[in-house]
């Protein structure tokens, strides 16, 4: 994915990911951090929300 494409500029060689891929299409997915978990969520909006 060429990021520059999207009207993002990439900064300090850091990752860029596609929501979309990331999530199921539910716009769901599992997002674990250590001993936690976190959801992440596609908003009807296109928003992103991440919870624990």
């Amino acid at each position: 994915m060429n990021a520059q494409t999207h009207g993002f500029a990439l900064q300090n060689d850091l990752p860029v990911y596609d929501a979309t891929q990331l999530t199921s299409p539910t716009g769901l997915a599992r997002i674990v951090l250590g001993d936690q978990v976190y959801t992440l969520r596609i908003t009807r909006a296109g928003k992103l929300i991440l919870t624990k």
